[in-house]
């Protein structure tokens, strides 16, 4: 058991390969890289290993990556050469993958070990700024198919153990996920979504479950979230830390020149 109990993390992760393309990004991403590069600090201590929730990958059932040395995953298109060839040299942990399926299942919820998934972009670009060495073990945990908000819910209560494990879960998504209005012509849908959601997450903890449950009643739900893949990292990272405050630690309103995104702290870490 550890002494500290860390905090969960929803990540707004941005686009592709971005930490990798910083001169060509214009500080489009200096705020999200600022704040990706803060949590070490905010933690107080460095994990034995984080459990990585990706919106990029998603089964039957929930699928935990038991690889101990994962490759790559290029999930991503029209970006330089280079990008193509970056490595995150982070290990696995087969013995927390392990763990982890057997907490999901122990909760009536199926689950499967897969040996070949390696880390695509939603979890790379998110952790490469945190930890640039790639020295904590990452296991990722994909998606369920059905989207069903309560069961992510779910899988997050499941996994709550793990945060007195020294087991750091970040939930990796984006909280505006519209790639045909991604820009200007999203500006209105994203900032309508996204104060929506920061006023959720400052709700007591039954009200913003109902709420969160309930998601795609909210102003604006389906032209932010067509699909909602990557706003279901951020169930899971509720989920376990259900009863616990949030704050939000990234936003801005103007990404991409019109968009609100944000990204948000369940529970407080030692260092605050």
């Amino acid at each position: 058991m550890s002494e500290i109990i860390f905090p969960t993390y929803f990540l707004s992760h941005g686009g592709g390969p971005w930490p990798f393309m910083m001169e060509q990004n214009g500080g489009r991403y200096d705020k999200l890289q600022a704040s990706l590069q803060d949590i070490p600090r905010q933690l107080g201590a460095t994990p034995r290993a984080i459990l990585a929730v990706t919106a990029h990958w998603e089964g039957p059932e929930f699928l935990i990556s038991s690889n101990p040395q994962p490759p790559m995953v290029y999930d991503y298109s029209g970006f330089p050469a280079h990008t193509y060839e970056v490595q995150y040299r982070a290990p696995g942990a087969p013995a927390l993958a392990e763990r982890v399926a057997k907490l999901l299942a122990e909760a009536g919820l199926g689950a499967a070990l897969d040996e070949q998934r390696g880390f695509d972009h939603g979890t790379f670009s998110a952790l490469y700024p945190m930890y640039p060495q790639a020295q904590v073990p990452v296991v990722q945990l994909s998606l369920k198919h059905g989207y069903d908000p309560l069961t992510h819910v779910q899988a997050g209560r499941a996994l709550a153990a793990l945060r007195a494990e020294g087991v750091l879960i970040v939930g990796s998504g984006l909280s505006y996920h519209n790639l045909r209005q991604f820009g200007a012509a999203g500006g209105a849908a994203s900032q309508q979504f996204d104060a929506w959601l920061r006023q959720s997450m400052a709700l007591a903890p039954d009200e913003r479950l109902a709420r969160l449950l309930a998601w795609d009643l909210a102003p604006a739900a389906r032209q932010a979230h067509p699909r909602e893949d990557h706003l279901l990292p951020l169930m899971v990272a509720l989920g376990a830390a259900e009863q616990e405050t949030a704050a939000v630690v990234y936003h801005e309103d103007d990404f991409f020149g019109a968009l609100a995104v944000s990204s948000f702290r369940f529970g407080q870490p030692a260092a605050l």
